[in-house]
């Protein structure tokens, strides 16, 4: 049975745990709010359960506990900035509040990012920059997850982007997707719980297709979404944001649950004015006409109600008060608390 926890004291926990660690106040808050607003969207698998991986790698020093940018080109509009190691959340909000800050004063702004760490969601950022009026798109690459079409060997990331804009009724719209048929951290939540995986998640080891979480995990590789799609764009997700910002890309990118591996990990995080294009206030009325299109769109037998991208997580995040922990999870939790000197309170 799960554990059910206040969001609010979750994330006091997380905080407490970084901050022993090293990791400044703000920046601990921020790492802390993005592991458990993931946990309240319905996203568990980007959720509390990293937040032992981020310690282990923030004990080996993989991770450096106070982040800083080092700007290596800028142009106006466009920066490119080397993340010296840091948090891979307090990289990428820098970056993308500061594509954002260049978009208000050119139109467009883009922030290529190297060396950076894992980030978590990539919804969590493009929302920020939604929030501040701007379209916003967010790459990066991540360690091998999947096989190349037609090979056996993890050599490409999941990969995963996101894109945002606000949704002219007060919230987002938004898209953040892997490039695998699910995100790997689904497999890692589903080992968690001990339940099996669906069909066509994973191949194991030899490359047959299995049901087990941990052998899938073990050796295996995660599906790309729609074939050779997925891995197609994922490649190209790799190009913008490892080869094209200078960052490791393809194997030499390290994952976040690995305490020791370097990461490397590259992002591209882009702001769009929308007040460039003409009032914000035409383009609400013109998303808010979209979405009505969508919604008033004829539902296919069986279906439920028809939902933009991003609101069922708008739903979730206002209507969650508790955050179900997994038995796994807690027990994690708890260790880490005793090993930090932080008490969990629940």
């Amino acid at each position: 049975m799960d554990t059910l926890v206040p969001a609010d004291d979750l994330r006091a926990f997380g905080t407490r745990v970084l901050e022993s660690l090293g990791v400044p106040a703000d920046d601990a808050a921020l790492v802390s709010d993005s592991l458990v607003v993931a946990e309240l969207w319905g996203h568990p698998s980007h959720g509390m359960l990293r937040l032992p991986w981020y310690v282990e790698r923030l004990r080996t020093g993989r991770i450096e506990p106070v982040t800083r940018l080092t700007v290596l080109n800028d142009t106006g509009a466009l920066v490119s900035v080397d993340g010296n190691s840091g948090v891979g959340q307090v990289v990428t909000a820098r970056a993308m509040d500061l594509a954002v800050e260049r978009a208000k004063a050119h139109g467009i702004g883009a922030v290529g990012v190297r060396n950076s760490n894992h980030f978590g969601t990539a919804a969590y950022f493009t929302r920020r920059a939604a929030a501040a009026g701007c379209a916003a798109i967010l790459t990066t690459n991540g360690s091998p997850a999947m096989a190349p079409w037609g090979g056996m060997d993890k050599a490409v990331g999941a990969n995963p982007w996101s894109l945002a804009a606000p949704d002219g009724q007060g919230d987002v719209a938004v898209l953040d997707i892997a490039n695998t048929g699910v995100a790997r951290g689904k497999i890692y939540a589903a080992a968690e719980k001990g339940v099996p995986i669906p069909q066509g998640w994973a191949l194991d080891a030899a490359g047959h297709p299995t049901t087990d979480a941990a052998v899938a995990l073990d050796g295996g590789v995660v599906l790309p979404m729609s074939g050779h799609k997925g891995y197609a764009i994922s490649f190209m997700m790799d190009v913008f944001s490892g080869v094209l910002t200078g960052s490791s890309f393809g194997r030499d990118v390290g994952g976040p649950w690995q305490p020791d591996a370097h990461s490397g990990a590259g992002h591209l995080a882009i702001a769009i004015d929308i007040s460039a294009f003409g009032p914000l206030a035409a383009f609400d009325e013109r998303m808010s006409a979209l979405i009505g299109q969508v919604k008033d769109a004829r539902r296919a037998p069986g279906a439920g109600e028809i939902l933009y991208p991003g609101e069922l997580e708008n739903r979730n995040l206002a209507a969650a008060r508790g955050i179900g922990l997994p038995e796994k999870t807690r027990q994690d939790l708890q260790a880490l608390a005793d090993a930090c000197g932080v008490t969990t309170g629940w």
